[in-house]
């Protein structure tokens, strides 16, 4: 029996083209663990506690706001001398005032007369002050970078961030918030102008004074995510991609965010904090506000974490990620 002619002709040169439902099950392949978490974010929340439990998150956290607590006074004491030098010290302390409420609500007037009182009178840095300043300022961001380091357990690797890198990171992270610093109280003073500015609309007189409140608030909210994001990009070893860091900025600045405003809160309505520590109340507050706020900032990378993890076993991938 004589076979029919193949008119198939010789296959065509070069890969076939891919389908679109190929194609489209490959986009789906990859949003998958995204598009699971935003339809049922309950297990992804449960999978984010447990291991942030595992990794003794408390303990990290509560390590990461004592070194904070001996690194805030000094790491704004340089801040504010190399600042003054270029921004209106008043206006500068008026910055330092508002954002500092963010990072530690309900306790920023100690922490600001003790800066205004350094500014005032004077005193000048000497090369050994200088030193001692820069330690201190730095012993945070070395534990928070051993705290990640736990976080991201996942991401171990022959090679190993060198201890020159590490050591360099906290002295970029300075320079870079007192550019930030710059910058904020700048748009700040601008925005405050605008306050008190006032324009014809259709015959009537009106001011920006309500739009000004809100910009500064939310230039102090925005400022507070792109930080978070520098800080779960630069601080776990390894490479982390952009849109990963940023999700754990928005997580952990909306969190604290409201956190902040609860602590405000409870400071200004509930707490015996002075009856019961005296004359360490502010010290106690400062580290609970600390403690919170690592706790928030840990959690911001757990999610990172998790959510890596669960897009490498979406994309089929067994081993460690890359460094």
């Amino acid at each position: 029996m004589i076979a029919p002619p193949d008119h198939a002709g010789p296959p065509p040169d070069g890969p076939l083209p891919r389908s679109p439902r190929a194609a489209a099950a490959r986009l789906r392949h990859y949003v998958s663990p995204a598009v699971a978490i935003a339809r049922d974010p309950f297990p992804f929340v449960g999978e984010v506690l447990r291991e942030f439990r595992r990794n003794h998150g408390l303990l990290l956290a509560g390590a990461v706001a004592y070194y904070m607590l001996l690194s805030i006074v000094p790491l704004l004491i340089l801040l504010v001398v190399a600042l003054s030098h270029v921004l209106d010290p008043a206006a500068l302390m008026a910055t330092l005032a508002r954002y500092l409420d963010l990072v530690v609500p309900g306790q920023t007037a100690p922490v600001v007369q003790d800066l205004s009182n350094f500014v005032r009178q004077g005193y000048v840095v000497s090369g050994v002050i200088l030193i001692v300043l820069l330690f201190f300022s730095s012993l945070a961001f070395g534990v928070l970078e051993n705290a990640f380091a736990v976080i991201f357990h996942h991401r171990r690797s022959e090679r190993h961030r060198t201890w020159l890198t590490s050591a360099l990171i906290p002295y970029a992270f300075i320079v870079v918030l007192g550019m930030g610093l710059i910058v904020i109280t700048v748009v700040s003073g601008a925005l405050q102008a605008l306050a008190v500015t006032e324009v014809k609309v259709f015959g009537e007189v009106r001011s920006f004074g309500t739009l000004s409140v809100y910009g500064i608030y939310l230039l102090g909210v925005i400022g507070e995510i792109l930080l978070l994001t520098a800080i779960y990009l630069v601080m776990p070893a390894g490479r982390l991609k952009l849109s990963h860091a940023l999700i754990g900025g928005v997580v952990a600045g909306l969190l604290w965010e409201v956190t902040r405003h609860v602590i405000v809160w409870y400071f200004a309505t509930l707490s015996q904090i002075i009856l019961v520590y005296g004359s360490f109340a502010t010290t106690i507050a400062l580290l609970l506000s600390f403690e919170i706020a690592a706790t928030v900032l840990l959690l911001g990378a757990q999610v990172i974490a998790i959510y890596e993890r669960r897009l490498r076993r979406a994309e089929g991938g067994g081993g460690m990620l890359p460094m």
